[in-house]
């Protein structure tokens, strides 16, 4: 079966070959470095201890030094799955969520035509880079030394010159290329009154458009005349070049931003050029259009947190401003945006003459997190002081959280917004939750009462309830170390009501990964100075439940304690909501918040007593916050 021209380069675009093996190969900690796209492992096609089997995610090949193993994905699954070609590619193809196209039988010879048109490209290059150094090109030479680029530069990036005439589709005639694939190729036009076609760029700078093989796949031309109806030209799309699938410079700075730790976004071809020249090679540049979610997965492949620089003028901020709705649907854990303005009226070019490399340097380290612009763009400049503005901000934001896929990011975000609307409608008040974020490197002295506050509360009323249900997600941790390590992102976001309880949490999830032989329990009761196990089980609700031990099924022990931790997040959410509720009164009051706190504290009742019982979907946080949050919608 043939495959229509570029699927298979889009297949490889779209997949991460570190996914595709490390389905198979258990990755060396030692030698990996994830964020440069760097993996290392045993070999899977011969047998050996060491490391030498490796992979390079940004490139998109994988090579043995043992065994001299080489390929690609499409190979790697052949070579291991024992597939067929066809069947590697449509295995691949649903993972990468692209149909395969049905057989075209005349595939191979357009395939014959693309390659034709590289051809007819790379020629193109050559003549306009020798056109540069020409008497024609005196004034675009005076001009690119004006803008600060020199000889180096205009030879890495192949600079050229367009002057205003026809020479191009003369040159590449007598080179023995057919005017039709001229055309093809978007080098020239037709003319609409039936003259003979004319060249494309005239009077232009060219800027050569590679694709991530290296190929010249397009140009830009930046018009040399102030007066041109438009200043910068691109070439259109053709068989070779997708506009929304491709960015300026993005293989050499996808290797280069290997080595830096970052990636640069960047608005035209000049601004790319002139952070290459002060050493910022990790840049690449969108192709005149607003970026696309296909774009965003390409920058994605050479670093997970790209930094967008965008003009400090209205444009730019509108152009940011855009592109926080194309993200957000595709945001994941590790893979978001961030966002340098540039001072007004400023580009990098201009910044990086006026100021400095270490200028632009401090303006990317000072990058601002997307939910920044988020809350900017919902919030700057509007004024909150009625009832109805409120509720129309919070709408909008719900709307916005609702384009999140991911559940984690989209929890993070709720509660960062939630933070923000706090300080935005009541500056005055403090909040007090009873609890505060857990971070990984945090100290973990623990409180100084923390062995004999850890039963000292009433046995009746809510704090005893949550330390009932706090201590029994503790112990089946303690018990099942792997679903601590399986639930490990959900425990991070755990909020606890008691404070001693809180304090082994956080030492649990320090622990994590736990040695092999090592216990939770030794570790945690070696730390705290008592048997921690010994003195949540002296909970009589706690050790009479048969899932929470340490012999129980591993299967309903996930269940059980994916149920618990399922509501400790929402009874945590209702409480939280009644405190805003209580601020409200207190800050402006109001005749419904009474009957607010009402169906709040009936909310709460059927989340405990029934819409949360131990059913076949208890287990689902996002069904258990869905039932909550329609019951409360429709009592609201």
């Amino acid at each position: 079966m043939s495959l229509p021209d570029g699927f298979l380069d889009d297949l490889r675009t779209r997949l991460s070959i570190a996914d595709v093996v490390g389905r198979k190969v258990m990755w060396d900690a030692r030698k990996t470095n994830a964020g440069k796209g760097d993996y290392w492992a045993p070999c899977p096609f011969h047998q050996e201890k060491t490391a030498s089997f490796h992979v390079d995610d940004r490139k998109g090949f994988y090579y043995c030094f043992g065994c001299h193993a080489k390929g690609d994905a499409l190979g790697f699954v052949r070579e291991t799955e024992n597939l067929g070609f066809m069947e590697a590619v449509k295995l691949l193809a649903s993972e990468a969520g692209m149909p395969v196209p049905a057989s075209d039988p005349r595939a191979a010879e357009r395939e014959a035509k693309r390659n034709t048109l590289v051809d007819v490209m790379e020629a193109a290059v050559q003549h306009y880079k020798l056109n540069l150094k020409t008497a024609a090109a005196t004034e675009t030479r005076a001009y690119l030394e004006q803008r600060g680029l020199t000889s180096e530069i205009i030879e890495h990036f192949e600079i050229g010159f367009a002057p205003n005439s026809n020479t191009l589709s003369e040159h590449l005639k007598s080179k023995g290329f057919e005017e039709a694939k001229i055309i093809e190729a978007g080098l020239s036009i037709k003319s609409d009154r039936g003259g003979a076609p004319y060249d494309r760029f005239r009077g232009r700078i060219i800027f050569p458009i590679r694709d991530q093989r290296g190929r010249a796949i397009a140009f830009g031309g930046r018009a040399i005349d102030p007066d041109a109806r438009a200043k910068y030209l691109n070439s259109p799309e053709t068989p070779l070049f997708d506009k929304g699938r491709s960015l300026y410079n993005f293989g050499p700075a996808r290797a280069a931003a290997g080595k830096a730790g970052a990636l640069v976004v960047a608005e035209g071809y000049m601004d790319v050029i002139a952070l290459h020249q002060a050493g910022f090679t990790h840049a690449v540049a969108p192709l005149g259009t607003a970026i696309t979610p296909e774009q965003l997965q390409l920058m994605w492949r050479a670093h997970p947190e790209p930094v967008i620089t965008l003009d400090g003028d209205t444009a730019g901020l509108r152009a940011a401003m855009r592109l926080i709705d194309v993200a957000l649907p595709l945001i994941e854990p590790g893979k978001s945006l961030r966002f340098a303005i540039m001072p007004e009226g400023l580009d990098p070019d201009d910044l990086i003459k006026s100021a400095g490399a270490p200028a632009m340097q401090a303006l990317l380290d000072a990058a601002r997190p997307m939910v920044d612009l988020l809350w900017q763009r919902e919030t700057e400049g509007q004024v909150f002081d009625s009832p109805e503005r409120k509720a129309l901000l919070d709408k909008t934001l719900r709307m916005l959280l609702g384009k999140i896929t991911d559940p984690s990011i989209k929890s993070h975000y709720g509660q960062e917004i939630k933070n923000r609307r706090q300080s935005l409608f009541y500056p005055q008040q403090s909040r007090k939750s009873g609890f505060t974020p857990w971070r990984k490197n945090a100290p973990l002295a623990p409180l100084p009462d923390t062995k004999n506050s850890l039963l000292a509360s009433a046995n009746t009323g809510p704090e005893a309830e949550a330390r009932v249900r706090e201590s029994a997600i503790l112990l089946g941790c303690l018990h099942h170390p792997e679903l601590a390590e399986k639930l490990e992102s959900r425990l991070d976001r755990l909020p606890y009501l008691c404070p001693d309880l809180r304090q082994i949490g956080h030492a649990l999830l320090a622990a994590l990964p736990l040695k092999e032989g090592e216990g939770f329990n030794d570790l945690l009761s070696r730390r705290f100075g008592f048997d921690v196990a010994e003195k949540l089980l002296s909970i009589r609700q706690v050790a009479s439940n048969p899932h929470l031990r340490a012999n129980a099924d591993k299967s309903l022990a996930e269940r059980a304690l994916s149920a618990d931790i399922d509501r400790q997040f929402a009874i945590v959410g209702i409480i939280e909501e009644t405190s805003d509720a209580r601020i409200e009164i207190d800050s402006d009051p109001d005749e419904g918040l009474t009957w607010r706190l009402e169906q709040a504290r009936e909310a709460k009742y059927i989340v405990e007593r029934e819409a949360f019982s131990d059913s076949e979907d208890s287990g689902d946080e996002s069904h258990l916050s869905q039932k909550l949050q329609d019951y409360l919608d429709g009592k609201l």
